[in-house]
């Protein structure tokens, strides 16, 4: 592993997906005239304020958890890390990608939103087998346990 797989993991190329895919939503609207999910602003602007400080609070708590400067050098499970392997991108999947897409108001976005669970999981697979392959059996049971992107409720 690498010292940018180290820090990054898979995260900047899957940022460029999710963005590439939410323009591809965008061109996509007004070809398939879906209706509003709500059809009034201040929903989508209360909805959106409040993921993007569960997104920050998510990923505040995820850095403390886990220093950049001690990724992939020790196997954490507590913190973040002990309800989501990855709650980095665990807070862009289930907060703001849903606040976003309800902030949009389309149902295309709510689409995308959804969609992003099954890119995101393939984007991750090399990741994840490289985490592996540097903690074996200690990662694959710390997997049982854990969910990759929701918490998983014992």
């Amino acid at each position: 592993m690498n010292s940018y797989q180290r820090i990054f993991g898979t995260g900047p190329r899957g940022a460029v997906i999710s963005v590439a895919l939410l323009v591809l939503a965008g061109y996509l609207e007004p070809v398939l005239a879906l209706p509003v999910i709500h059809g009034r602003d201040y929903v989508g602007g209360v909805v959106f304020i409040v993921s993007i400080i569960l997104t920050i609070g998510l990923i505040g708590w995820s850095v403390k958890s886990l220093p950049p400067n001690e990724r992939g050098r020790k196997l954490v499970t507590e913190g973040a890390f002990k309800w989501f392997r990855h709650p980095l991108y665990g807070a862009f999947l289930l907060f703001f990608n849903f606040g976003l897409a309800l902030l949009l108001d389309n149902w295309i976005y709510l689409l995308w939103a959804v969609l992003q669970f099954p890119v995101w999981h393939l984007n991750i697979a090399g990741e994840e087998a490289l985490v592996r392959d540097a903690f074996g059996e200690e990662y694959d049971n710390y997997c049982r346990v854990t969910g990759r992107f929701f918490p998983r409720i014992y």
